[in-house]
């Protein structure tokens, strides 16, 4: 984590790509454990917890906004999706299709996370020159 304030965004993007990997961690497991009876999928959820945090501050700017976040409160949290819900006889609720879709989908914003932690660092470097 940076601490600088020109950060300030990079450690927002670093915290969105850590749950984006906790992401795919739940979702590979979410998919090996297709055929357990009784397994319940997780999912993670980082962007209910970035609302609220950022909900806290009304009316400023995004930048003052991000600026006075608590990084140690953008911890992912992981949950039981569907707890009760089971379309399935072995009280198993992954569908395999669903999960598959979502991983592909969260690689994409893993990556785009990255890039943009990327491009943001290369802005600053050209700007140091």
């Amino acid at each position: 984590m940076l601490t600088s304030g020109i950060y300030d965004y990079v450690n927002v993007l670093d915290k969105a790509a850590d749950a984006a990997w906790q992401r795919n961690t739940a979702i590979s497991n979410n998919i090996a454990n297709q055929s357990t009876p009784g397994y319940k999928r997780q999912e993670v959820d980082f962007e209910g917890t970035l609302r609220r945090e950022l909900s806290k501050f009304k009316y400023v700017s995004l930048d003052e906004k991000v600026s006075d976040l608590h990084l140690d409160h953008l911890n992912a949290a992981v949950y039981t999706d569907a707890e009760d819900y089971s379309y399935r006889i072995d009280k198993n609720n992954v569908d395999p299709e669903q999960e598959y879709g979502e991983l592909i989908s969260n690689r994409i914003k893993y990556n785009a996370l990255v890039d943009c932690m990327t491009k943001e660092f290369q802005r600053t470097k050209s700007v140091i020159k």
